[in-house]
């Protein structure tokens, strides 16, 4: 198992918007297919993207965990404006949590890429959050999208596409 906070060979990676990671998804399902996907970190691209589109996802279906108490919360919200804009940390571990998060089971690159693409066409389409996060409470559509960028651009920066 490969520490993820200490690897040093990973993409640097800036999405601008959701069109900017729908062309890298393309990228590396482009890459995969052709055998020449790199990868180091953990995860298969089928998990990555699996696990992003779950995320997106939880926003409008429910969240698979309950929100932490109050003192995680707190110290999780200083680092709010950080995981919206600039970047997220590797190597964090939800507590208590099989495997650290929630929806990296094993997938086809094609079938979690097109999951990705769906659950990023939901949300680039405006449509209402049903849940807040359990981390940062109500969210806007702005800072939504914001951090789901900032979440792919943690995952996919392990893929390193030809």
């Amino acid at each position: 198992m490969i520490n993820t906070a200490k690897v040093q060979d990973r993409r640097r990676l800036r999405y601008n918007s959701i069109d900017d990671l729908l062309a890298d998804i393309d990228r590396i399902v482009a890459s995969d297919k052709t055998g020449k996907l790199r990868r180091t970190g953990n995860w298969t691209a089928g998990q990555a993207m699996g696990h992003l589109a779950a995320w997106v996802n939880y926003g409008f279906e429910g969240y698979p965990m309950k929100p932490p108490p109050w003192i995680i919360r707190f110290l999780i919200g200083l680092k709010k404006k950080k995981y919206i804009h600039d970047a997220m940390d590797s190597g964090v571990h939800i507590p208590k949590v099989a495997g650290g998060t929630f929806a990296t089971e094993t997938m086809n690159t094609e079938e979690a890429a097109a999951r990705l693409r769906k659950a990023l066409t939901r949300l680039k389409a405006g449509e209402p959050a049903k849940f807040d996060s359990p981390a940062f409470g109500p969210m806007s559509y702005d800072d939504r999208i914001g951090l789901n960028l900032r979440h792919a651009e943690l995952h996919l920066s392990f893929l390193h596409p030809s």
